[in-house]
């Protein structure tokens, strides 16, 4: 079993560890997962990804979380939170993001996932407002800000994806804390 920090009804929210890195490293490297970076991720950055989430919940509080299927007691990805400081008009800010394995993707997991994302972001960190960011062209990503409340705040150039063409730009969504209140 385990040390969960919040479930949803069919998840699991808890602290990486490295034995999570086979499950992370496939997720990364699949091409169809990773369709709206700029690429497929090395194991050596899912390894620095993974040492970087336990520093940042030990100094915020919070990160992309891991995130397993309560029923198959099986990690599916991640969905969680990240203090952002990018060279942007909306920064620093905590925004919401996911990334789910192919296999595990159109169940819903992200949506649920996200809304008990926000509810710990509200109620338990205090957090006033909370925002998102995908590239234009990543409707699936799109469609789950709608569906979990955010309303779009407009589009801008990423300015850490100005060599990827495809994917700079980018929408914009957020939420504030009265409006994220879920029952």
């Amino acid at each position: 079993m385990h040390n969960y920090l919040f479930q949803s009804e069919r998840l699991g929210f808890r602290l990486w560890a490295m034995e999570d890195f086979p499950v992370l490293s496939a997720i990364n490297a699949d091409p169809e997962v990773m369709h709206f970076f700029p690429n497929v991720k090395k194991e050596s950055e899912t390894r620095a990804f993974i040492e970087k989430s336990q520093k940042r919940y030990k100094e915020f509080g919070y990160y992309f979380f891991a995130v397993d299927r309560l029923d198959l007691d099986r990690c599916i990805g991640f969905i969680g939170l990240n203090h952002v400081n990018s060279q942007a008009n909306f920064t620093p800010s905590v925004e919401i993001g996911w990334r789910l394995a192919k296999v595990d993707q159109g169940n819903g997991f992200a949506t649920e996932g996200a809304k008990a994302c926000l509810k710990f972001g509200f109620e338990q960190l205090k957090l006033d407002a909370i925002y998102s960011i995908c590239p234009c062209i990543n409707v699936p990503s799109e469609n789950v800000m709608k569906k979990i409340g955010m309303k779009k705040q407009g589009v801008f150039n990423h300015p850490m994806l100005k060599d990827y063409p495809r994917i700079e730009n980018c929408f914009i969504y957020k939420i504030n804390k009265k409006e994220g209140q879920t029952n």
